[in-house]
């Protein structure tokens, strides 16, 4: 029998784990500051051009011009014949004026030219009353001969003038007018919006003209209300007064249509009035030239002549 022991049999105790490793101290990276981008140059806008007016306004607005010149020179040349303004039914030169133009002085030598506005003289030698003729010598005329059609004193030729150009302005007139109601161009164009007639609107608009303000990018695609209103004034108003006027003081007219006489006060008085709204278009034009020339005159100009318009950016500040 064997005397060798069995072998041990008692569990053997798992060998100690190995410590875990210390925790390494974390370490914070700081993001690199990004370089700010480089402001790229901003892009001019886009050059924006708008079909601004219709050939028939282009055509029929340089026939005006005319016209409205020619008929004031002729116009002038028939006044000078007697310039003086009356009001009432007659009109001689016993009667009290209530405008005139005169030379005054003892010899032709030394003539002066006075204007007299409602009993007001005041000296426009040079001018009104008396201004220099032919020859440079100074005569007795009531506007210069500058200013005239034909430049020397005929009234049977001013007279010719004016009626012939009379007719071609009503003609021109008439085919705006009726191209301005088929097109819509009065209720689209010139018709002013409710905003527009707002007081506070209409005083803007004032203040932005009295300080050469003109309208840019949008706003300059449309007329605004004070040349919306001034339009209309011209077109409707002292443009028709102009012509009825003028009838008034045809005798023949007045056989066919007396209630004339009766709505003017008389033919003096249709003379006067017919002076005055002449001078109220006359200054309506000025206005006219002076805001073109304001607002750019290769541009405006340049619209009337092929109906293009080059719209003026918005300024950011």
């Amino acid at each position: 029998m064997s005397t060798d022991e069995p072998p041990d049999q008692s569990p053997v105790d798992p060998p100690p784990p190995e410590p875990a490793p210390a925790a390494q101290p974390a370490i914070m990276v700081q993001p690199q500051p990004q370089p700010e981008p480089r402001p790229t140059p901003s892009a001019k806008p886009a050059r924006e051009v708008i079909y601004r007016h219709t050939l028939v306004v282009r055509v029929t607005h340089w026939i005006n011009l005319a016209c409205i010149t020619l008929l004031l020179m002729s116009g002038l040349q028939i006044f000078n014949a007697h310039p003086r303004l009356y009001w009432g039914q007659y009109g001689a030169d016993q009667d009290k004026a209530f405008i005139e133009m005169m030379a005054m002085g003892s010899d032709m030598d030394h003539l002066k030219g006075v204007t007299t506005v409602a009993g007001h003289p005041f000296k426009t030698t040079g001018f009104l009353g008396a201004s220099a003729g032919a020859d440079n010598a100074i005569v007795p005329r009531g506007f210069p001969r500058w200013a005239t059609l034909p430049s020397f004193q005929d009234l049977a030729v001013g007279r010719r003038w004016h009626f012939a150009l009379a007719w071609l302005f009503v003609i021109n007139g008439l085919v705006y007018l009726g191209f301005g109601l088929v097109n819509r161009h009065f209720s689209r164009d010139l018709a002013p919006t409710r905003e527009q007639i707002r007081p506070s609107h209409i005083l803007k608009d004032i203040w932005d003209h009295m300080r050469l303000k003109h309208p840019r990018g949008e706003e300059a695609k449309s007329y605004n209300v004070l040349q919306k209103l001034t339009y209309l004034i011209v077109i409707f108003i002292l443009l028709p007064l102009m012509l009825l006027t003028g009838l008034t003081m045809s005798p023949g007219f007045d056989a066919v249509a007396p209630w004339l006489l009766d709505l003017f006060g008389g033919r003096q008085s249709a003379r006067t009035l017919h002076f005055i709204s002449a001078n109220l278009i006359v200054l309506f034009v000025l206005v006219h030239v002076v805001e073109v020339f304001l607002a750019g005159v290769v541009n405006e100009l340049g619209s009337m002549i092929t109906g293009r318009y080059v719209v003026p950016p918005e300024i950011h500040s």
